[in-house]
């Protein structure tokens, strides 16, 4: 079971800008998903982006395209979500996920839009905080 360490959440001004980091430990697998759900007050929890550590593939849900890149520094098997132009609407608890069949039976997206959350392995959370 892969170990998440996340790190580089708080509170921005809308229109500012956060990274988040997720460093993994513990997983050996070559093909994997990770990416980052969040989850706001009242909200269902909602894929953000994630990337596909074999092929480089990514997926965006369409409220943060243009706005947040995900990436990965494969030395440091450390994944990144660089976040600009922040809105309030984005304020929530950031979890970094990983998942085991991306780049095997499944897709960035699938990774991305599944409601089965046993599915993936989760992280601390991170709380951003988008407010003036």
């Amino acid at each position: 079971q892969p170990q998440l360490v996340e790190s580089g959440g708080g509170l921005v001004q809308p229109g500012g800008s956060l990274r988040l980091s997720c460093a993994v430990s513990g997983w050996t697998l070559e093909r994997y998903g990770i990416g980052w759900f969040r989850q706001a007050p009242g909200k269902e929890r909602e894929g953000v982006s994630c990337l596909s550590v074999s092929d480089g593939s990514t997926h965006y849900v369409d409220s943060v395209k243009g706005r947040f890149t995900i990436s990965r520094d494969r030395t440091k098997k450390t994944a990144y979500l660089q976040m600009n132009n922040l809105k309030p609407e984005d304020t929530a608890v950031y979890y970094c996920v990983v998942e085991s069949y991306v780049g095997w039976t499944n897709t960035v997206q699938d990774m991305c839009t599944t409601k089965n959350y046993p599915s993936l392995y989760w992280g601390q959370g991170s709380q951003v905080t988008v407010s003036s």
